[in-house]
């Protein structure tokens, strides 16, 4: 998540950035090096990020799983941890889960397959093929 992209997020929660900082358990001053690109949003504040997003204001409940929406057969679904969990809205959240054929274990990894997927671009509100470095 790039420094626009985290300003974004917190605007979209209609949070200030004390307030985010509370939430997120970090510094004020933090959250204000990250906005303005002097440090790099970390993977664990990204993901909170993420996860904020794709609760804020019910979305999450409306989104179709990703078995559904991937068309995934029944025997990748079985060891998938996603499909495990009852957690298709959450796919995107979960290490290890079965994308593109294969489990993704790696964030970084994951994040960039996830942000070409239907599943977290309508749950999270966040597109685009961007590579995440790490």
């Amino acid at each position: 998540m790039n420094n626009e992209e985290f300003q974004t997020s917190r605007q979209r929660l209609g949070k200030t950035q004390k307030q985010l900082s509370e939430l997120l358990g970090t510094s004020l001053k933090a959250i204000q090096s990250f906005e303005q690109g002097w440090r790099k949003v970390p993977v664990h504040i990204e993901r909170q990020m993420l996860f904020l997003l794709a609760f804020h204001k019910g979305k999450a409940k409306r989104v179709q799983p990703c078995w559904d929406v991937q068309d995934c057969p029944p025997e990748r679904r079985r060891g998938c941890p996603a499909w495990g969990f009852n957690a298709g809205h959450l796919c995107w959240f979960i290490n290890g889960t079965i994308c593109e054929g294969r489990p993704r274990v790696s964030w970084s990894s994951k994040i960039n397959i996830c942000r070409r997927c239907k599943v977290f671009r309508n749950n999270v509100g966040i597109s685009g093929s961007r590579k995440i470095a790490g």
